[in-house]
């Protein structure tokens, strides 16, 4: 797998480089409405695409936070969301948190923090956590995504594709994740974005 994908390492590295810049402009913004967005995003991917979480926080932008429930719900129709009333639901339940955030990525080490939003916010586990703070320039964590998860499998670093996740099942491939990471050269969240240009052919998020 590593031998694989360090194939396309030369021409995915300025992409990333400008990928992972953006994250971290993000996480050093102080912007609680821009962080709440890229939280939004996350609860939106589950069981979506990344290409239409992008879609909707570039149409939807601070609705995030300002819409009313029906608003949102009718937002999320437009921009073609699988499951538009759970996830308004799910955001807007989740508001409480502006004002909140940058004190708990300031207070918090990674792993604290992504337990934290685990237990306490609505449409968060623990791949959309990781998804969250990685897109927050946290590179220590892993998205464990069907993608990634088909990698693993088809060059039997796991022997099955989990069908959902515990806290322990999660951190065990995340600890076979950073490991292969380790071996390629980059941290986990950056290895990441590799896996997901050797994929797909482009950095997304």
């Amino acid at each position: 797998m590593v031998e694989e994908i360090k194939k396309i390492y030369i021409e995915a590295k300025e992409l990333v480089e400008n990928r992972w810049n953006e994250f971290l402009k993000l996480k050093n913004s102080n912007d609680e409405l821009l962080l709440f967005s890229e939280l939004s995003f996350c609860v939106l991917t589950a069981n979506w695409s990344a290409s239409g979480g992008i879609k909707a926080q570039k149409e939807i932008g601070e609705g995030f936070y300002t819409l009313s429930l029906s608003d949102l719900e009718i937002a999320l129709k437009k921009v073609g969301h699988r499951f538009p009333k759970a996830r308004a639901k799910y955001i807007y339940e989740n508001r409480w948190i502006v004002g909140k955030l940058i004190d708990l990525i300031n207070s918090y080490d990674v792993y604290t923090l992504r337990e934290y939003l685990v237990k306490n916010i609505k449409g968060i586990g623990w791949k959309e956590a990781s998804h969250f703070l990685r897109n927050i320039g946290f590179c220590e964590v892993a998205i464990l995504d069907k993608h990634i998860l088909r990698m693993l499998h088809k060059y039997k670093y796991i022997d099955e594709i989990p069908k959902s996740w515990s806290k322990k099942r999660y951190l065990q491939i995340e600890k076979i994740f950073n490991e292969i990471s380790n071996e390629f050269g980059e941290c986990p969240g950056k290895f990441d974005l590799y896996v997901w240009y050797y994929i797909k052919g482009k950095v997304e998020k």
